[in-house]
């Protein structure tokens, strides 16, 4: 019982970027997100089967308990009337999109102060796999389980070129032990998420670091003490960063504890409203991708 994940933000920005501005509605509004979105996810259906699939989503991209941690977590992304800067012909198709998904019966889930990360983590441990993962972001790396088969299917090279994400992939990629990514990552940091990871450590030295120790608390004991397994440089970076190193790892791993509702999370038999679904189908001119996900849900 194959259960498929999707980031849902991932998917749109993705299909925002990667399908052309001309695809519109009957009223000249763009709907290139909206048709990427259910193109990619019909594709993905017919490719792993999954029997179980939840869309997930930000309850809140910026988490209140994140920012206490670290007040500059995604402050670059914030633009001046302090929300998320995001393109203007995007904002209002999600509304849209979200529309079709619940029409069609998709399950939806979103969680107040918490980002979809949170959620997938917290779904990825708590049902059985397989588990397929659907993302274009590095972050979900962390979630790869080889004996629980979690899988990710990373979308970076778009959806016919995609990877499928597991331990050798990471092991492969970044020199180091797939199952330390989360630490390489807190090491490494992040730009896209304002994260600077240990300053002065780039990704080499963090693969060198995570090829050594297990944790982020291991590897600041070894720099208070001097182990020579750190360079001497690396062990001055990292003590200047102690007060980062201190709340990295609640910051940068995915919470697996999220409260999730009761929800029926099997792929629908046929849609929670066909009389919705045709008008939407109709007013914005999805007719293509509506029918794709139809025959990919096996409705045809």
């Amino acid at each position: 019982m194959t259960l498929m994940l999707l980031d849902s933000a991932s998917l749109w920005y993705r299909s925002y970027f990667g399908m052309p501005d001309t695809l519109v509605s009957p009223s000249g509004m763009p709907v290139n997100a909206i048709r990427g979105y259910l193109d990619m996810t019909s594709r993905l259906i017919v490719k792993y089967k999954p029997d179980r699939l939840v869309a997930c989503l930000e309850g809140d991209w910026r988490p209140s308990w994140r920012v206490e941690l670290f007040p500059e977590y995604k402050l670059n992304r914030l633009n001046e009337e302090g929300q998320e800067d995001e393109p203007d012909t995007l904002s209002p198709q999600i509304p849209i999109l979200l529309e079709v998904l619940d029409a069609l019966g998709l399950p939806l889930l979103g969680v107040d102060d918490y980002e979809a990360d949170d959620l997938i983590a917290t779904l990825s441990v708590e049902q059985t796999g397989p588990i397929r993962i659907v993302t274009g972001d590095r972050d979900l790396f962390q979630l790869v389980d080889e004996i629980r088969d979690v899988k990710i299917v990373y979308l970076a090279k778009g959806v016919s070129n995609h990877d499928l994400v597991d331990l050798d992939w990471i092991s492969n990629r970044y020199e180091i032990p797939g199952e330390r990514y989360a630490l390489f990552a807190m090491i490494r940091g992040d730009s896209s998420d304002g994260l600077p990871g240990i300053k002065g450590i780039g990704e080499k030295g963090a693969a060198n670091i995570a090829n050594k120790f297990n944790s982020l608390p291991a590897v600041m004991e070894a720099a208070k003490l001097g182990d020579e397994r750190l360079s001497p440089n690396h062990r001055k970076k990292l003590l200047e960063s102690s007060d980062y190193a201190l709340i990295a790892p609640k910051l940068v791993n995915c919470a697996t504890d999220v409260t999730i509702p009761k929800m029926n999370i099997n792929l629908p038999k046929s849609p929670a409203s066909m009389s919705d679904l045709i008008r939407l189908k109709d007013q914005y001119g999805l007719g293509a991708s509506i029918d794709r996900i139809m025959n990919a849900l096996g409705w045809s």
